[in-house]
């Protein structure tokens, strides 16, 4: 029985299931606990129940877009600390740098690989090792 509380809480808010999906997927296989959100709305929800140590969000999404969630993620002074990468399947510079104003800390293209996602993990949660699980 692996150890749930050493895994790496990453949290996928998208609003498409297959990019839900595939996320969870890869980040399972390499040892990361994963928890889903089809919203920004439940997505805050569960980010105070589960405390990520880093978030993946959709930029269009209905009801609250991946700007919104970021900002309110990192107005929160218990999670503003918390690494948020943008995703998109636009890679307009106006996109990224709405990204950095309401606090991203990443933007990232979809679809996107494996390596990509690893890498943003990498480049914000020091100490975080990909762990190759057994099929």
């Amino acid at each position: 029985m692996e150890q749930q509380s050493s895994a790496l809480k990453v949290m996928v808010i998208d609003d498409s299931k297959t990019i839900r999906r595939t996320a969870e997927t890869l980040l399972k296989h390499v040892g990361c606990e994963v928890i889903t959100a089809v919203d920004g709305f439940e997505a805050l929800a569960k980010i105070a129940d589960h405390h990520p140590g880093i978030i993946f969000v959709d930029i269009m999404m209905p009801r609250l877009d991946g700007y919104q969630t970021c900002a309110l993620i990192k107005n929160n002074s218990a999670f503003k600390s918390t690494p948020v990468i943008m995703l998109s399947s636009r890679d307009g510079l106006f996109d990224k740098a709405k990204g950095r104003i309401v606090g991203s800390d990443q933007f990232l293209t979809k679809p996107f690989s494996k390596e990509e996602l690893l890498s943003a993990i990498k480049a914000h949660v020091p100490g975080f090792a990909a762990v190759e699980q057994a099929h």
